[in-house]
């Protein structure tokens, strides 16, 4: 597997678009410039500023698939020109009124029957403070005792989530429940486990995500392999790195608990790849989903699936980046025959901003990861210059 192939990472860019990724990383790689310019953006929408057509052409541009489920589905049929399906995932989070909830929900069953004919999108990735109040999953998640209005919203909660998970499995496509902060992540947990138990029997349909900058996640993994066995159902399991480590070791550090954050890369990446290859050898009873911009952990996966004999484009083994990230991996992969689904988030400029300030503050504090990208488009746009 060679990741610097940049003629098959890049094959569908053209010039200019390779010339704007380069301007933007090179943006982000000023760590003063992406706090500047995050500010801004905050500022700007919070005061009605026109910015909007700014951030569309830039930032937004590079990471989501559009505006609307048409606009994405434009960019997802670009990308099964390569053989690189999507994830369709509507770019909102952190709402907080039922009027919201339930406008979210009705979005992601549009979404699901749009796609259904689709075999390029096969995935619809969601995340429950899309769907829930961020302080009732605190005290899910604490294990207090709920109100009985707070009952009925759980409840209401619950049958959100059972409606989208239902329409996916009619439509033969699988959800990929995110996950959050640690703090609100045993309610999440729950659920997963729940709609898993329900939906997972002849085969998977939902999965939950794994985050293994935490230091207890892979010992969690295998308690859900083993709990999925017990209740006679496929482990759906998502495996990622993590998205929220500077909150997650503010907040033990201001509520002085032990931080859930390992206590460097080296140990995130051994625990990655351990759970990796666990699911490798257990892939009877699981569907792996390697969720990684990291080429290493992608180059181990690949290895070990020839090891074992699996075949490249099992559908029990799925690799994904980002959208606007990591095309070197995502597009050799493909090129290589393994199913690679590319994160496609869409939905208005204003409701995907977490998202777009969470890409950009990543690939800012991801050490290593802006100049990668900088210097894979710096290598095509000569080898396409020479040519």
């Amino acid at each position: 597997m060679n990741f610097d192939n940049t003629e098959i990472a890049f094959a569908s860019k053209s010039n200019q678009e390779l010339k704007k990724a380069r301007f933007l990383f090179s943006s982000m790689g000023r760590p003063w410039l992406t706090r500047l310019g995050i500010s801004l953006t905050q500022f700007g929408f919070r005061f009605h500023l026109p910015i909007k057509g700014v951030i569309k052409s830039t930032i937004f541009d590079h990471f989501c698939g559009g505006e609307t489920l048409e606009e994405a589905d434009r960019s997802a049929k670009l990308l099964d020109q390569y053989g690189v399906s999507v994830i369709m995932d509507y770019g909102v989070e952190g709402k907080s009124n039922e009027a919201e909830f339930e406008k979210t929900a009705a979005s992601f069953l549009k979404t699901i029957q749009f796609s259904a004919n689709k075999s390029y999108i096969p995935f619809i990735s969601l995340k429950v403070t899309g769907f829930a109040r961020f302080e009732l999953l605190e005290k899910i998640h604490a294990n207090q005792s709920l109100t009985p209005d707070e009952e009925q919203e759980a409840g209401r909660v619950m049958a959100r989530i059972d409606s989208i998970c239902a329409a996916a499995e009619k439509a033969g496509k699988m959800i990929l429940i995110d996950a959050e902060e640690s703090w609100i992540q045993q309610g999440v947990d729950d659920l997963a486990d729940h709609m898993m138990e329900k939906y997972n029997r002849g085969k998977v349909v939902v999965f939950n995500t794994f985050q293994l900058y935490r230091h207890d996640r892979l010992e969690f993994l295998k308690k859900s392999f083993d709990k999925a066995q017990a209740g006679n159902y496929q482990l759906g399991a998502k495996l990622v790195r993590g998205a929220y480590m500077e909150k997650e070791r503010f907040r033990a550090a201001q509520y002085n608990y032990p931080s859930p954050i390992q206590p460097d890369k080296a140990a995130t990446d051994r625990d990655y790849d351990l759970a990796s290859d666990f699911c490798l050898q257990n892939l009877d009873q699981i569907v792996l989903f390697v969720g990684t911009h990291n080429e290493r952990s992608c180059q181990l996966a690949f290895e070990k699936m020839q090891s074992l004999k699996i075949s490249l484009n099992t559908d029990r083994v799925y690799f994904s980046q980002l959208y606007g990230m990591s095309d070197n991996i995502s597009f050799n992969l493909a090129k290589a025959g393994c199913h690679v689904s590319k994160y496609l988030p869409y939905g208005p400029v204003e409701d995907v901003i977490p998202y777009l300030m969470r890409r950009a503050q990543e690939n800012t504090s991801v050490a290593g990861q802006t100049g990668r990208e900088l210097s894979l488009i710096q290598k095509e746009l000569q080898r396409r210059a020479l040519s």
